[in-house]
């Protein structure tokens, strides 16, 4: 239902969630900070300058949007979310925590998989007023690796 992916579309959430890694997609399996047989969770290759270290969370199926998700997989994702904004909150010590999720080209979403956006945010951070960066994945290591022991941790409890 109201799909927009090309014919013969490589989705490269499906790749990351896959566990394959090439020259080709940004995002590096040390990225990832959290994976059931659900979701995936990792640092995003693109950084808003204020806030780095952002996390995208998604469905390990492919799903291309809000419209397809089925309950259980929102439930899941929405409940990781909630998980992922108190770790963000407890490790970056950030002021806030924003999210957000796009739907078709007109909804701005660039990649056709559905995926949602967890950002740390500060006072007076300008998210929606900078541009967006590409990173290099050394630059991610320290924040998936922050959050990833944040996991471990809690669970461990």
């Amino acid at each position: 239902m109201y799909n927009h992916a090309p014919t013969g579309y490589v989705c490269p959430f499906c790749l990351i969630a896959e566990g394959v890694e090439n020259e080709h997609l940004n995002t590096k399996q040390d990225d990832i900070i959290f994976k059931d047989s659900y979701v995936t969770a990792f640092i995003s290759s693109c950084w808003w300058k204020n806030n780095k270290g952002h996390v995208i969370i998604i469905p390990n199926k492919h799903i291309e949007n809000l419209y397809d998700l089925p309950s259980e997989i929102s439930h899941r994702i929405h409940d990781l979310e909630r998980e992922i904004a108190l770790a963000l909150k407890e490790t970056y010590k950030c002021d806030g925590v924003s999210s957000r999720q796009h739907n078709e080209p007109c909804g701005n979403q660039d990649v056709w998989h559905y995926h949602l956006h967890i950002f740390p945010r500060y006072k007076n951070d300008n998210l929606y007023k900078t541009d967006r960066e590409n990173t290099k994945p050394e630059e991610r290591l320290e924040y998936a690796k922050i959050l990833r022991d944040y996991f471990i941790m809690k669970n461990n409890v």
